[in-house]
């Protein structure tokens, strides 16, 4: 510790950052870099993977019903209500000149003018051919595609003779999210609402191998660290609160024995965002793509009783952005499907962010939107977009987005589903168990089914608005002295948190929620230091370079023999305790 007083923060960085890979896996996207850099590759979390499936399935996920009920229909009319009444805006079925509230009209188009092009807002199709097809052979085959379904592998892949183009095998990351729904293609996302992904359409083993590769693409594509070298790195694992024990085995097993990383070490992303903020308490509001959670930290120590899941986030915003217009009769006479059709909920991805704000009066703006229909060039439309300030409303009236179209995977996958923060992993090998569960290279062998099952209660995944839930998590601690701190120590993270408006929303509703009987009148969100999607990422970099030769690191030798191994009796969950030099350190 005496040496990390005395050390220049950027020669540590570079003693240690050199060999050290930090990994966050999110629900859409995941996050990797070498902990010396300044920002992660981000990569969309999905692999489409070719297939001779007839029919064939574009998507493999557990979504189980897309439709929603009358009832979620009529609360979520009720929402946008009471949101147009706190906006000052019309509500859903007033006409703009019957209104009751004078108009306050606000262009918000985020493009400038002169690059407000089709060519700059055009998603174009993948090309799902290998390397030196040529175009017309391409369109060729796609048309001969769309013309027989009944196609099987063994036609579409003649060998290198053929005159035929040649499909790539697997697609990763954005390019996956763009292929052509013609195309024999399956799109598989590992993880879903803070889960892995499993159902009864895609199996344990599937949703592992897919991460697996996905990774692997990332570090021997983006990171140039092929897997001969990955003994020489090690890596930290930044993982989402929502994830359960038997999850965070999986992807330890993956980043040890098939990604052949030297050691590795878990944090949580909470904890990790408080450090990647140079903070040492904070109540952590992490607003993803599906998921959002709320925790408290206490001088760089997870309270697990104040942690809250809630299952909604960007994705919601951006679909409801599309049932808002279309309610306004604003959105073009088009095809959009943001469940099954990948692209589209990338185009309205795009608007969310460019668009969606938070202030009162009407906003509105014009953009333009695009159609994606199978054997056609993309369709342009110019609109006018309404009621911009509603869809990101619905963190604090989450009845406005229908956040269970998709439900979460079975519980029964997860039977030791104790909570990372509450449970010790000092788990021996059992003497009945044989070496060969414990498998060296690639294969997946059923080694976990062989530990004891721990029955404990499933994470609370309430229902509520963001404020509720912050007001909740914090006043869940008990103390006034620290309450007051938290309250004042709010901290938003993840993609969402760059919403225009919606710090001082949050500030706003959260002072509102706060019980009048309780002795606090002030609250405050801290602004990010770095981009706040990052922010874990940048702090599970901090976390390793500081905790680099602690006892919570696991070989990989030891994790393949021995399972979780812990010199000295040591708990696994005492790597979230960082001696207050360290914590010191960062602050300074």
């Amino acid at each position: 510790m005496d040496y990390l007083k005395t050390v220049v923060p950027s020669q540590l960085i570079a003693e240690r950052g050199s060999n050290l890979v930090v990994i966050n896996p999110g629900s859409a996207n995941v996050r990797i870099g070498l902990a010396q850099q300044d920002c992660p590759i981000s990569v969309p979390h999905c692999i489409a993977r070719r297939t001779s499936q007839v029919p064939k399935k574009n998507v493999q996920d557990q979504l189980l019903n897309s439709q929603i009920t009358t009832v979620q229909h009529m609360e979520r009319e009720r929402a946008y209500d009471i949101i147009a009444s706190l906006l000052k805006i019309r509500f859903l079925d007033e006409e703009v000149m019957n209104g009751q509230y004078p108009q306050k009209m606000g262009r918000v188009d985020a493009l400038p003018q002169q690059s407000n092009s089709k060519k700059d807002t055009v998603i174009p199709w993948t090309d799902v051919f290998e390397k030196g097809t040529s175009s017309s052979s391409v369109e060729g085959s796609s048309q001969r595609l769309g013309e027989s379904s009944t196609q099987n592998e063994d036609n579409v892949d003649d060998g290198p003779s053929s005159t035929e183009p040649k499909y790539r095998e697997y697609i990763i990351g954005e390019e996956a999210l763009r292929i052509p729904p013609n195309e024999p293609y399956c799109l598989r996302r590992p993880i879903r609402r803070g889960h892995f992904n499993i159902s009864m359409y895609y199996p344990a083993q599937q949703v592992i191998e897919d991460m697996h590769c996905i990774w692997d693409w990332v570090l021997t594509e983006k990171l140039h660290i092929p897997p001969s070298e990955r003994h020489m790195y090690s890596a930290v694992i930044v993982v989402p609160e929502s994830f359960d024990n038997r999850e965070m085995k999986e992807v330890i097993s993956v980043v040890l024995r098939d990604l052949h990383f030297n050691t590795a070490v878990v944090h949580q992303e909470g904890l990790a965002a408080v450090f990647g903020n140079g903070l040492s308490t904070a109540c952590v509001v992490n607003i993803g793509a599906q998921v959002t959670s709320v925790i408290c930290i206490e001088d760089g120590v997870a309270l697990p009783t104040t942690q809250i899941i809630l299952r909604y986030g960007g994705e919601d915003i951006s679909r409801c952005l599309l049932w808002t217009q279309r309610h306004h009769q604003t959105w073009p006479a088009i095809r959009t499907d943001p469940l099954t059709r990948p692209i589209d909920l990338l185009m309205l991805n795009q608007l969310r962010v460019s668009h969606c704000q938070i202030r009162e009066g009407e906003v509105e703006a014009f953009a333009v939107v695009h159609s994606y229909e199978h054997g056609a060039p993309p369709g342009f439309h110019k609109t006018r977009l309404t009621a911009l300030n509603v869809p990101p409303m619905g963190l604090f009236y989450p009845m406005l987005l229908v956040p269970d179209v998709y439900p979460p995977p079975p519980r029964t996958w997860f039977s030791d589903n104790e909570d990372m923060l509450e449970e010790t992993w000092d788990f021996s090998r059992r003497s009945d168990m044989s070496d060969g569960y414990f498998s060296g290279g690639g294969g997946y062998f059923p080694m976990w089914d062989n530990y004891p099952i721990f029955h404990s209660k499933p994470k609370k995944q309430d229902c509520i608005g963001l404020a509720d839930a912050i007001t909740k998590s914090i006043l869940s601690t008990g103390r006034i002295d620290l309450q007051r701190k938290l309250f004042c120590s709010m901290q938003l993270i993840g993609g969402v948190a760059m919403t225009e408006g919606l710090i001082s929303a949050v500030e706003e509703r959260v002072l509102h929620a706060i019980p009048s009987h309780e002795a606090i009148d002030t609250v405050e969100v801290l602004q990010s230091r770095t981009n706040p999607a990052f922010v874990p990422w940048k702090g599970g970099a901090i976390l390793g370079i500081l905790d680099y030769v602690r006892d919570a690191w696991i070989h990989r030798e030891d994790w393949i023999r021995n399972g979780v191994h812990i010199p000295s009796a040591r708990k696994y969950k005492d790597s979230y305790f960082l001696q207050a030099q360290s914590m010191s350190y960062i602050n300074n």
